[in-house]
């Protein structure tokens, strides 16, 4: 597991450069990205590049595997470690498309009104999972219930009707990279807003949307 992988991200400019990883280092982007999705209110945007490196990577361990001595204590340590891999993987992917399913009409619209250039919150396949679910939904609804309602009934407002995320909840996170002057807007009318510095290493219990920046750009961690 010594050889280094190529993974396509973003430069400062929006273009795309590529990064090179130990296998060590992109299990450690994984369980990252794990975490962020398991503990973030929303669904956050979609690392497919991470998961299709760890697959490719969990093959060439069990290729390794194959042609490992039986008996070897080695195979079981390794074998251990891709089932742990797997799990993370599982969940991971799991915990995305529950939130595709709780919020997909807010999904949806987000990635209707993207921004050319913006990074997508979900795969090419998480897209199309959405859109049929939608369109499920929307076909139940109305034979179900709809079309045995008043014409003036026989529409649903899905944005309307499906509970959005809640981005004033609050999170536990831990800081990777300093970070000053954080805007922490009040929490009732008596209160006004004031700014924090967050130290590296420090840990923190703060409203989402205040640090949703910070965790799209790895300068923090929730935890």
């Amino acid at each position: 597991m010594a050889e280094e992988l190529d993974l396509m991200g973003q430069d400062s400019d929006g273009g795309s450069e590529e990064v090179v990883l130990t296998p060590a280092e992109l299990i450690e982007r994984l369980e990252q990205a794990w975490m962020n999705e398991k503990f973030a209110p929303e669904l956050l945007e979609s690392k497919c590049e991470i998961v299709e490196c760890v697959m490719e990577q969990l093959e060439h361990m069990e290729e390794n595997l194959r042609r490992a001595r039986k008996g070897d204590l080695k195979v079981s340590i390794h074998r251990m470690e891709m089932e742990r891999i797997r799990y993370v993987l599982s969940s991971y992917l799991r915990c995305r498309l529950t939130k595709i399913e709780k919020f997909f009409p807010h999904v949806l619209e987000k990635e209707k009104t993207r921004r050319e250039g913006e990074s997508s919150s979900l795969s090419p396949e998480e897209f199309a999972f959405a859109k049929e679910y939608m369109a499920n939904t929307e076909t139940y609804l109305k034979n179900v219930a709809l079309k045995h309602m008043p014409p003036n009934l026989q529409k649903v407002d899905l944005l309307r009707s499906v509970p959005k995320p809640d981005l004033d909840s609050y999170v536990f996170l831990r800081v990777k990279e300093r970070q000053e002057n954080i805007l922490v807007e009040p929490e009732t009318d008596e209160q006004r807003d004031y700014v924090i510095d967050l130290e590296e290493g420090s840990q923190h219990l703060i409203r989402y949307k205040t640090i949703a920046p910070l965790v799209a750009s790895g300068a923090v961690q929730l935890i």
